[in-house]
């Protein structure tokens, strides 16, 4: 008792310690993650509670997240990490579930060569486990919601607006929704959508392009007379999007139109790197071998980084990766980052598995 009143927090780093040495080499938050992978103050994941088959061979995944999920707004995305082959590999996807539900559900449809599509649809089942972020985007409708709105979307650019429709329309008073699929059999959420504008609830325009072709701005002006006077959400292929953005911009509309587009991530890993560390004050670049933790690598070359136990515990030394791919000595995993994605590591235990940037 008298040593904790003299130092209160020296038995906890000693536990740590103490509980590294028994697990090594493991950390020991690896053998808690068998008792109880979704307790709060662990990395964030989800289990698997149901994938379903939608049209067009898509899926509907169900989640249930850990407890440190913090929820969502609807029309965000949150990213998903898989351990493909060894390798992490995240993707976005958008949440189509409402908010406050103790599950949360996102739709995918497979891509030609999509390694992650591919495994959530073939190979992902009842009772996995995934890693998880928090939600992200601001694809969202303001509160108060504009009087008229228009939704436009393309594919599987239904999937944030259907979150949206499931959980807002009681504030939308005057919906639009245009979407464009190659026939109806193929359309997401198809039936609901159809549901739903035969209740008067939102009024539905189907552009079946097999038949009609392309939706463009020209057409999209002619299915919906009062275009300009509705705010837009638009999801969908990049060439509709780009699109849309400059004839909004010709028109001086810009400030209407919001767009959420899906990324693709295309890092390949590898066995070593070059290590960009952006500051304030510019850009240091450094080259790592595959061995060598970030953190050693980035004070060789006179970085200065946030350090602690240099074992993996403590997470003093977690800097978020923009872009690239690195490799946990522990464990062997590779976790890759699209540009922008901001993925965080642990620098003392992870190692350069390609180029990669991160910022201090």
């Amino acid at each position: 008792m008298t040593f904790l009143v003299r130092d209160p927090g020296g038995w906890r780093e000693r536990a740590h310690r103490l509980a590294a040495a028994a697990t090594h080499p493991k950390p020991p938050g690896d053998y808690l993650d068998l008792f109880a992978p979704l307790r709060r103050g662990a990395d964030l994941r989800a289990r698997v509670l149901e994938v379903s088959p939608e049209p067009g061979g898509a899926v509907t995944v169900v989640l249930r997240p850990g407890r440190g999920w913090r929820g969502h707004v609807p029309g965000q995305y949150l990213r998903v990490g898989l351990d493909v082959d060894g390798v992490r590999l995240w993707r976005s996807y958008s949440i189509t579930s409402r908010p406050g539900a103790p599950e949360v559900t996102i739709t995918a449809k497979p891509v030609p060569d999509g390694t992650v599509s591919l495994h959530l649809a073939q190979e992902l089942r009842s009772g996995q486990l995934v890693h998880l972020e928090q939600a992200l985007g601001d694809f969202v409708l303001p509160d108060p919601a504009p009087a008229k709105v228009l939704f436009v979307t393309g594919g599987s650019g239904i999937t944030p607006v259907i979150g949206m429709l499931r959980s807002g329309l009681d504030r939308l008073r005057d919906v639009v929704l245009v979407h464009s699929e190659g026939n109806a059999d193929d359309v997401l959420f198809g039936e609901e959508l159809r549901d739903l504008a035969a209740a008067g609830r939102i009024r539905l325009v189907e552009q079946h392009t097999d038949a009609a072709g392309r939706l463009d701005p020209a057409t999209l002006a002619a299915l919906v007379p009062d275009l300009a006077e509705r705010e837009t959400w638009a999801c969908g292929p990049t060439g509709l999007l780009d699109a849309l953005e400059a004839q909004w911009a010709t028109e001086g509309r810009a400030h209407l139109l919001h767009t959420e587009r899906f990324r693709v991530s295309l890092v390949e890993p590898g066995d070593g790197g070059t290590v960009r560390f952006s500051t304030a004050d510019g850009v240091t670049e450094v080259a790592a071998d595959g061995a060598t933790p970030i953190l050693d690598a980035g004070e060789a070359a006179g970085v200065l980084m946030p350090s602690g136990c240099r074992m993996g515990i403590c997470y003093s030394c977690v800097l978020p990766m923009r872009e690239g791919a690195v490799r946990d000595l522990r464990s062997g995993d590779v976790t890759t980052a699209a540009p922008g994605d901001n993925v965080l590591i642990q620098t003392c235990v992870s190692a350069a598995a390609g180029t990669c940037d991160l910022d201090l």
